[in-house]
């Protein structure tokens, strides 16, 4: 199942962006004592007690404003309140209940949604002071002290939203089922690829870009395996994403991409290779993920003997950072090469989870370097000690060396293939971790 949503909101400048980078652990909201920094809906993954969820920042409600971007900004929260699981509402200790506290509390009433109320610049340590009792007056439950700037008091604001997070065992699949996102930009053909692989219409299918508003999942079990495929709404450039539903599609999307095995890149034969392309690509190759790219719509391309294999040398070009990416041609609407898909699916997958033994990873390591010698600086020259592969999904692999200084790009790069010449893993990235032995144990 995608990971449970959880939303911070409240009025402008109580502190939201810092508590959201205090929870999650890194500076990504903007912090400003400006109201109005945050504006569009910013998400991260957050762990605590070993559950993940997906936590957002939004921008400060302001009730009853007419200012146009304030008035977007509330659309903004008030979207990402119907799609959280739980809402945390952060008030302001200095400033006591306020008029706008009162509203943004009925308007989270209103949703049905679970709330918890946090209330923010409780910098000191010990008993809250006696303006904090005020809060109750908002109706929603007891507050809970905290500090974003310190972090005192965060922990038991997170024990609290564990409390109303669903279940995170809905999820039922096993570990033999493969897990597909079917990502790329608006109307290149996504849903239609799903409805072909299941035989009948599961999803909408429209020329109108951004028919799918939120990730799906379908089931299929044949002669390949079992696999879930998860269509997705188009990924467009955030210039472009100016309704803010589809701004919710898009987070759906790069979810849909956290929880799958293998993401399906689809491209519409006809408009061809776009800047656009290379971040929904290079997203899923961020994350580790097995990838295929699916040049759709190949029925409506005139052709001669060399088309395909024209086309196939232009996206080897643009998707030179992902070398190891397979392409197939299909078509959702005649079915042309569906099977080969799945196939290609099935095959990705697996070189995704591959294992390495250690002796066998050595001895290429070692014919490698024979090979080509390891680059030098003033007299010493890099020495790599062994390599092992620490973890699959993707193939990770770890080299112990003298002086991690020395191990240029360009020398891993060429590790890097020639275990991809040895090994195979196709459709999958590679991460090589290097690791420097301490140098006074070092002879």
């Amino acid at each position: 199942m995608s990971l449970p949503i959880v939303a911070i909101v409240g009025r402008p400048n109580v502190g939201k962006s810092t508590l959201f980078n205090k929870l999650i652990g890194q500076r990504l909201s903007i912090v400003q004592d400006t109201p109005g920094v945050t504006r569009d809906r910013i998400y991260s993954k957050c762990e605590w007690l070993n559950h993940e969820f997906m936590l957002v920042d939004t921008g400060g409600i302001e009730p009853d404003s007419d200012d146009i971007i304030l008035s977007q900004m509330r659309r903004q929260a008030e979207l990402a309140i119907t799609k959280a699981d739980v809402t945390i509402l952060v008030a302001d200790m200095t400033c006591g209940v306020t008029a706008n506290d009162y509203e943004v509390a009925d308007m989270l009433q209103k949703s049905g949604k679970p709330i918890v109320l946090c209330v923010n610049k409780c910098d000191s340590l010990g008993e809250p002071p006696v303006e904090f009792y005020e809060f109750y007056n908002l109706g929603l439950g007891d507050p809970i002290p905290v500090s974003s700037v310190h972090g005192h008091g965060t922990g038991d604001l997170l024990d609290e939203v564990l409390k109303y997070l669903p279940d995170e065992n809905g999820e039922d699949y096993d570990d033999t089922t493969i897990r597909v996102a079917v990502i790329g930009k608006p109307n290149v053909g996504k849903s239609s690829i799903i409805n072909r692989i299941c035989g009948e219409e599961r999803v909408i299918v429209s020329d109108i870009a951004g028919t799918t508003r939120d990730a799906t999942d379908t089931v299929i079990e044949n002669e390949n395996g079992k696999f879930v495929f998860i269509d997705t709404a188009g990924i467009r450039k955030k210039s472009k994403v100016l309704d803010s539903i589809e701004k919710y599609s898009v987070l759906r999307s790069y979810m849909a991409v956290d929880r799958a095995d293998v993401a399906v890149i689809v491209i519409d034969a006809a408009v061809g290779f776009t800047e656009q392309d290379s971040k929904v690509a290079g997203y899923a190759h961020e994350k580790g993920k097995a990838c295929v790219v699916a040049v759709n719509k190949w029925d409506a391309i005139e052709k001669d003997t060399n088309t395909m294999n024209e086309f196939r040398k232009k996206l080897e070009d643009d998707f030179s950072f992902m070398s190891y990416v397979p392409f197939v041609f299909i078509s959702a609407k005649t079915g042309l090469r569906i099977e080969k898909l799945f196939e290609l699916i099935k095959y990705t997958a697996e070189q995704n989870a591959v294992r390495i033994p250690t002796g066998r990873l050595n001895d290429v390591l070692a014919y490698a370097t024979a090979r080509v010698q390891p680059p030098s600086d003033k007299g010493r020259r890099l020495k790599i000690y062994y390599m092992t592969q620490a973890s699959t999904k993707p193939p990770t692999f770890i080299a112990f060396v003298n002086r991690a200084d020395l191990f240029h790009f360009s020398y891993q790069r060429y590790i890097e293939n020639q275990i991809r010449e040895t090994f195979g893993l196709d459709g999958t990235p590679i991460v090589l971790k290097v690791r420097e032995r301490d140098r006074n144990d070092v002879k």
